[in-house]
């Protein structure tokens, strides 16, 4: 097996993030099915999401290990150290994706009240910031990354440009997202509900493929995983928690559409503009 990660790291490293992240939710599955009831999915989420969070740096620390050793960590140290990267920079990852969602929420909110984003309808803002931004920073940002962006990303680069490496990993990335959505997707019978499901399952492949190729590239003009995190963290926070809608089913399926078309819009733009 350390033989086989030696000479497929990449691939050795995607298998190994899915055995770890699905492992959690498999387990509490056996004895909740698939889905789960709602009650269930409230209940069970946090035991079931620590190996899944962790599953990308895990699998990222070990093929670290196998394939470079200590200078492989000195590396992922030194990128995570690297903070003088330009104001531009800062402000692409930190705005990108909270702009596209705000906008995308502007134009269908000329057309129905049903998509004003949860930091105007919710009385409790800032616990809706703190909770977007703590998760963000911390289950997207920082445990994601570091195996996304400090193993995988830098593997990839070496054979491919900045546009196929992000559409391999955003591939990678949706589908890892597939099996906690559609545990998550059940009714108080533990019936699958298309309306909870069919709108996540269409983001993680639309949305995340377009904002794991920004992720590829924001970094592959700094060499530094700040930025991947930032960009990470605070389009996570935007898209799931701030500019979230309470609406679920067609609303929310026809928000997410927008959103993505505004993320490969950008994607083009940047392309044409930056030489993506």
């Amino acid at each position: 097996m350390r033989e086989y990660a030696k000479r497929n790291p990449v691939t050795f490293f995607f298998i190994l993030t899915f055995v770890i992240s699905w492992s959690g939710i498999l387990i509490v599955a056996s004895q909740t099915g698939i889905p789960a009831t709602s009650k269930q999915f409230d209940k069970l989420l946090p035991v079931a999401m620590i190996p899944y969070l962790f599953g990308p740096s895990i699998a990222g620390f070990i093929l670290l290990g196998i394939t470079k050793g200590k200078k492989g960590f000195k590396d992922l140290l030194k990128k995570l150290m690297k903070w003088h990267l330009g104001t531009r920079l800062y402000l692409i990852a930190i705005l990108t994706i909270p702009i596209l969602s705000i906008i995308s929420l502007f134009i269908l909110n000329l057309f129905s009240e049903v998509y004003t984003p949860d930091i105007i309808t919710t009385d409790d803002k800032t616990t809706l910031i703190l909770s977007g931004l703590i998760y963000g920073i911390v289950g997207g940002g920082i445990l994601e990354e570091l195996g996304w962006s400090g193993f995988a990303m830098p593997k990839l680069r070496e054979h491919y440009g900045v546009l196929k490496t992000g559409l391999i990993i955003g591939v990678f990335w949706g589908a890892w997202h597939f099996l906690p959505v559609i545990w998550g997707s059940g009714d108080s019978s533990g019936n699958l509900v298309l309306s909870k499901f069919l709108p996540g399952f269409f983001f993680h492949y639309a949305g995340l493929i377009p904002i794991r190729i920004l992720i590829v590239w924001i970094y592959d003009k700094s060499n530094s995983l700040i930025l991947p995190i930032i960009m990470h963290a605070t389009g996570t926070a935007s898209t799931f928690f701030i500019f979230n809608i309470s609406e679920v089913g067609i609303p929310l399926f026809i928000y997410y559409f927008l959103l993505a078309i505004m993320l490969w819009l950008f994607i083009v733009l940047t392309r044409y503009k930056f030489g993506l």
